[in-house]
C-alpha cells in the first residue's frame, strides 16, 4: 500500500489461514476470515495500513494484542498525514472486540461509514451477538450490514440470501404489511418452498420508540402477520413458528432514523 497518494486512514488486519481485518477506500476498517480455524490455533494477525498519527496505531495494535496476544501481532502499519473522520480512531478500536473471535471465514469492512461482516459462526445467537455488539461500539454515524452465516446451515443461508438484508416494511405502527413488505415476501415464499420440510421461525424485532411492552407485542403480531401472509401463499403452516424480541436485539444504532428503520425488521431462522 502507498502511503503517499493516501488522504483517508486505512488499515487490514489479517490474521492467516483464520482471520483478516481490512479498511479500505473512505476511512474503512475490515476483518476477513478466509478458512475457519480453532481460536487456540496460533495463526499470526498481520496489521497492515495507513493512520493519521502514532497514537491511532498504538491504540489498535495494543487492543490487538489484547485480543490475540503479542507474540502473534505483526506490525505493518504506517503513520502518514491522512485525514481522518470524528472519533476514527475510538470507533475503530472499539469494533476490535471479543465477539469478533466468534467469526471465521469472513470479513469485517467498515467502508467510510458503512460496516458489513460476513463469514460463519456458531449458530444464529452468535450471529445477532456479533451483529449488535458492532452496531453498539460503531455508535450512530455507522451503518451496519450483517452477512453472517450461522450454524454452516446452507438452508440458512438460503433464506438470507432471498431476504438479502432487506426490510420488510409494515404500515407505522401496526402489523399491516406494505406493497414493498409483501412484494419481498413472494421472494420469501419462493425461498421457503426451496427449503422444503424444515421448521422456520419468524421473528420480529422493533426499534426502540416507546414503552418496551408494547413494542414486543408489536413485533409478535408482525411476525404472526408475515406467517399468515406465507402460508396463504403456499408454505405450510406446520413448518412455521413466531417469536417477537421487540427492542432487545438491534443491528444499528435506534439513536438515528436509519438505525431505528434497520432495527424494524423480520428475520427468518431455521431450527
Amino acid at each position: 500500500m502507498q502511503a503517499s497518494n493516501c488522504s483517508t486512514p486505512s488499515l487490514r488486519l489479517a490474521l492467516l489461514a483464520g482471520l483478516l481485518l481490512a479498511t479500505t477506500g473512505v476511512v474503512p476498517v475490515a476483518l476477513a476470515q478466509t478458512a475457519p480455524a480453532p481460536v487456540a490455533a496460533a495463526q499470526p494477525v498481520i496489521a497492515a495500513g495507513t493512520v493519521p498519527d502514532e497514537a491511532t496505531k498504538a491504540a489498535v495494535l495494543g487492543r490487538l494484542r489484547e485480543l490475540y496476544g503479542a507474540q502473534r501481532v505483526v506490525d505493518r502499519i504506517e503513520v502518514d498525514a491522512v485525514i481522518a473522520p470524528p472519533n476514527w480512531r475510538e470507533r475503530v478500536v472499539a469494533m476490535l472486540g471479543p465477539d469478533l473471535q466468534q467469526v471465521s471465514g469472513g470479513e469485517l469492512k467498515i467502508d467510510g461509514n458503512s460496516v458489513r461482516i460476513s463469514g460463519q459462526v456458531g449458530n444464529e445467537a452468535e450471529r445477532q451477538q456479533v451483529t449488535s455488539a458492532l452496531a453498539t461500539a460503531a455508535g450512530p454515524s455507522y451503518l451496519v450490514k450483517n452477512a453472517l452465516r450461522g450454524g454452516g446451515n446452507a438452508k440458512q443461508d438460503l433464506l438470507d440470501a432471498a431476504l438479502a438484508d432487506r426490510i420488510i416494511e409494515f404500515q407505522s405502527g401496526s402489523a399491516t404489511l406494505t406493497p414493498a413488505g409483501t412484494a419481498i415476501l413472494d421472494e420469501m415464499v419462493v425461498a421457503l418452498q426451496q427449503v422444503g420440510d424444515q421448521q422456520v421461525q419468524v421473528i420480529g424485532h422493533t426499534d426502540d420508540v416507546g414503552r418496551r411492552e408494547a413494542n414486543v407485542a408489536l413485533s409478535l403480531q408482525r411476525a404472526i402477520a408475515v406467517k399468515a401472509y406465507l402460508e396463504g401463499h403456499g408454505v405450510a403452516a406446520d413448518n412455521l413458528s413466531v417469536q417477537g424480541f421487540g427492542p432487545d436485539r438491534p443491528i444499528a444504532d435506534n439513536a438515528t432514523d436509519e438505525g431505528r428503520a434497520r432495527n424494524r425488521r423480520i428475520e427468518f431462522r431455521v431450527l
